[in-house]
């Protein structure tokens, strides 16, 4: 049943009570009341007319008072739309302010989802930023203080805030870039080169890192041939670096760190980067991508970097309309992998 036929029948059903209460009334009155003269056909008559007339001004002041309320108030709800506005046809009002409605839910639960992150955003950035900052300037007022003068401490004290104030750099250069990259200032610009040669030249610069903690670095493709993809060779090295350097951070010593490169479809070719680190909750990997998140809550930046490595990882695979993927086992190890374009050529 429409809602117009519903408010018709609804009208109906309480003009009949009103009319018989109002000939009942009339009986008592004019005191001819009796089981008689309800089964009066004068009664019957009068129930008629009493009928017509209830209904009559009912449908009056539904059409001309309810229904111009209803519009004036539609009017004022969608005056900034686009969208036409009705002046008789309930249901159509009813469904327009029904998506209305669900439009600004959506709006709302948007703004609140942007304000939550901007709240968690700059409080992790105020977080991220206070260390270094805090550390650099203790060190450096205590060499102003007088500490400058022995030569046991000075040299160490000032490599120190140098590596603090480094951190600070590194922070607002990869912020920077992730601006650019959403903004589109940053625009991708795609070229054919061996991602095998490309990995080969990030292994050598990793290699003092990962020697450090006797990590060996493992590269296995299809056949051990060049694999050409078409892409931006500086950002993908930036992809890569930063997925192997967080292999090694966080991975196990005397561990692997291995990047099997593979044909995926005919058009797309997978690249996976895996170690037998620490490994990561399932719990986290909604958030994984997020600036400065980061697995250990506790607050530690030992393993330095500014926390915006996977961030960035995310918004360069994206910018280039690929997929990025990642499989954990808590204590066993990480997969990160993601989808790069085949060379035409």
């Amino acid at each position: 049943m429409s809602i117009r036929q519903k408010i018709r029948f609804q009208s109906l059903f309480y003009s009949i009570i009103i009319s018989i209460v109002t000939c009942l009334l009339a009986l008592v009155v004019f005191g001819e009341f009796s089981i008689d003269s309800i089964f009066n056909f004068n009664f019957f008559l009068l129930f008629i007319l009493c009928l017509i007339m209830v209904y009559a001004i009912g449908a009056f002041f539904v059409k001309f008072f309810l229904y111009n309320s209803v519009k004036l108030i539609s009017d004022q709800i969608f005056k900034s739309d686009d969208r036409s506005t009705i002046t008789t046809n309930m249901e159509d009002l009813l469904s327009q302010i029904k998506e209305y409605d669900d439009e600004r839910k959506f709006e709302i639960s948007e703004m609140k989802k942007q304000e939550n992150f901007r709240r968690d955003f700059i409080g992790n950035l105020a977080h991220e930023l206070k260390t270094p900052l805090f550390t650099s300037e203790s060190y450096i007022l205590t060499l102003l203080d007088g500490a400058i003068n022995d030569q046991e401490v000075n040299k160490k004290y000032l490599k120190i805030a140098g590596k603090a104030i480094n951190r600070l750099n590194m922070i607002v250069k990869d912020l920077d870039l992730i601006t650019k990259i959403e903004s589109g200032e940053s625009e991708i610009e795609k070229t054919d080169f061996d991602i095998n040669n490309l990995t080969q030249n990030i292994f050598e610069m990793l290699e003092i890192s990962a020697s450090k903690k006797n990590i060996k670095l493992i590269l296995d493709h299809d056949d051990n041939l060049p694999i050409n993809v078409n892409a931006d060779n500086e950002k993908i090295q930036q992809v890569l670096t930063n997925l192997i350097e967080n292999s090694i951070k966080y991975g196990k010593e005397n561990g692997t760190t291995e990047i099997v490169i593979q044909d995926l479809t005919e058009s797309k070719v997978i690249v996976r980067v895996t170690d037998n680190g620490l490994g990561i909750e399932e719990k986290h990997f909604n958030r994984l991508f997020e600036r400065f998140y980061r697995v250990d809550q506790s607050g530690s930046r030992n393993a330095g970097g500014s926390g915006l490595g996977l961030a960035i990882v995310k918004h360069i695979i994206d910018a280039h309309d690929e997929k990025i993927y990642i499989e954990s086992d808590f204590g066993v190890g990480s997969e990160f992998s993601f989808t790069l374009e085949k060379s035409a050529i």
